[in-house]
């Protein structure tokens, strides 16, 4: 007889989740304040239990998970939500519905003008331009219906390839090599 504590029927995900590994963080004092920082990695996690509990535990809900879960915990390596929503990923267990500070329509917009923001960064502001380029990617996928953000994502996809999730959810010893941010071929 197997016993299984607070898992229920939805404990078979744990095998399919993949969690990420955060040794250290890659955004930042240098790319954003603190406050912003946990505000960003905290709706990031809202917005991962939520699609992982309305979507159910499919392999694609999980590995958009993890690559969210692996951009908050780069934004804030403590980041309560975040931490939270990952453990219980692992362990099985079905995020609850959270009530987020904003819908994934506004969160999809807010996202997009941050990384406009920070793509304006200077010389020598290549993780600005990275974290931009998550940030657009994820706004994409969170509401496919904003137009400018599925706009620039395909172009960023079309200058650059496919966006790299592997060095957010990796860590740096697994990790190809240090990030790099070119320009756009014209």
């Amino acid at each position: 007889m197997v016993v299984s504590y607070g898992q229920g029927e939805d404990a078979g995900f744990a095998d399919l989740y993949e969690a990420p590994i955060v040794e250290r963080v890659l955004f930042g004092d240098d790319v954003m304040l603190a406050t912003e920082r946990k505000n960003y990695s905290t709706n990031l996690a809202t917005y991962v239990a939520n699609l992982v509990s309305v979507k159910g535990a499919s392999k694609e809900a999980l590995l958009s998970a993890r690559r969210i879960l692996a951009l908050s915990l780069h934004l804030e390596r403590r980041n309560k939500q975040a931490m939270v929503v990952n453990f219980q990923l692992r362990q099985g267990v079905m995020p609850k519905v959270k009530i987020g500070d904003y819908n994934p329509r506004t969160f999809s917009r807010l996202l997009m003008a941050r990384a406009k923001l920070l793509n304006k960064g200077g010389e020598g502001a290549e993780k600005e331009r990275l974290l931009a380029r998550y940030f657009i990617d994820v706004a994409a996928h969170i509401d496919p219906r904003n137009e400018d953000a599925v706009f620039e994502c395909e172009s960023q996809r079309i200058d650059f390839g496919e966006l790299d999730w592997g060095i957010l959810t990796e860590g740096p010893s697994k990790s190809k090599e240090a990030p790099k941010i070119q320009e756009p071929e014209n």
